[in-house]
């Protein structure tokens, strides 16, 4: 397995993700769409999910593709991101066709930002906006770090932000993750810059820092306030996966969340993984392709989420530092 090309989600093949922030607010939408629709998926591991529409996401549900995935921050006044897409969509004559009508397919996932030293004295909410914005400006190339979904994360000792990695398998099939990383766990180990997820680094994407060393018998001290996080993620692949398969793509992508941030999938965070299957290369072997996708899926996602830390850039009036200030 080697990179993509870009090293970002859209990598694979016929996906755009867009970005749309509010420097003031400290908050922000990502949009994940693609030229049609595609098969969609979700798995929750974290005891405090904010999410929209994810229940039509199961295989016994009449709709069994979406049009696009929305990440946001805003807690439960972010999932309101999806309806500005679905709007932007429908302009476009996108969604599922009832009649003479179409109605866009847009799940979506928050996190909290609200306390994060920005203006939240808003008069109208402002999420649908930015995922109407988001949606405007999706292409093949993103910006990572304090962007988007990513705008206003935080996690242990750090602020947080947007990460996307990708891989390509032997067998062709394009694996790649898109994380908004608001965790209440930490990202590093201990005191020092290393990345928990150092072992799955490739080259020097999040600083090339090495492993370091880890006391097994320190307890958890999370510096936020119970309830104030959640990382959401998505998985996408150009395989043809049903949605119980993607189902279980998403499932082996907790793995990697696992391995980048300690602890995770608390009882206070929302953790939460999207599969999107663009369904273009079928698996060659349908058995074990099975698991080197969900290898794959984890090992990106784990990059993924020290990629959008390490990226992450300060502002006026942060609550914690950047990873670049403390360590960089």
């Amino acid at each position: 397995m080697k990179p993509g090309k870009r090293n970002l989600i859209t990598d694979v093949p016929g996906l755009k993700v867009g970005n749309a922030s509010d420097a003031g607010i400290k908050t922000g939408a990502t949009v994940l769409t693609g030229v049609k629709p595609f098969t969609a998926a979700v798995h929750v591991m974290g005891g405090a999910p904010g999410t929209r529409e994810t229940d039509l996401l199961a295989p016994d549900k009449l709709v069994q593709e979406v049009d696009a995935l929305v990440l946001s921050g805003g807690s439960a006044f972010g999932l309101d991101a999806a309806s500005g897409v679905a709007d932007g969509l429908r302009a476009q004559g996108r969604g599922f066709q009832v009649g003479d009508q179409r109605v866009p397919i847009v799940p979506g996932a928050i996190l909290f930002d609200l306390l994060n030293g920005g203006d939240k004295g808003w008069s109208d909410n402002p999420y649908k906006a930015l995922g109407r914005a988001a949606l405007e400006v999706a292409s093949d190339d993103f910006d990572l770090g304090s962007e988007g979904a990513g705008t206003g994360a935080t996690v242990a000792g750090l602020k947080g932000g947007l990460g996307s990695a990708s891989l390509v398998l032997d067998n062709g099939i394009t694996v790649g993750a898109l994380v908004a990383v608001n965790a209440l766990g930490a990202v590093t180990m201990g005191e020092g810059p290393e990345f928990w997820a150092a072992p799955w680094e490739i080259g020097d994407e999040f600083g090339a820092c090495g492993t370091g060393r880890h006391d097994p018998t320190e307890e958890p001290r999370p510096e936020a306030g119970l309830g104030e996080n959640t990382t959401i993620a998505i998985i996408a692949t150009d395989a043809v996966l049903t949605q119980a398969q993607a189902a279980r793509l998403a499932t082996a992508a907790h793995d990697g969340m696992a391995r980048a941030i300690h602890p995770s999938h608390t009882p206070f965070d929302g953790d939460l993984i999207f599969a999107a299957a663009t369904g273009v290369k079928p698996l060659p072997d349908p058995g074990f392709d099975a698991l080197r996708l969900g290898h794959a899926a984890a090992t990106c996602l784990a990059r993924a989420i020290a990629r959008g830390v390490h990226e992450a850039k300060p502002a006026p009036g942060d609550t914690l530092p950047t990873w670049q200030a403390r360590f960089g």
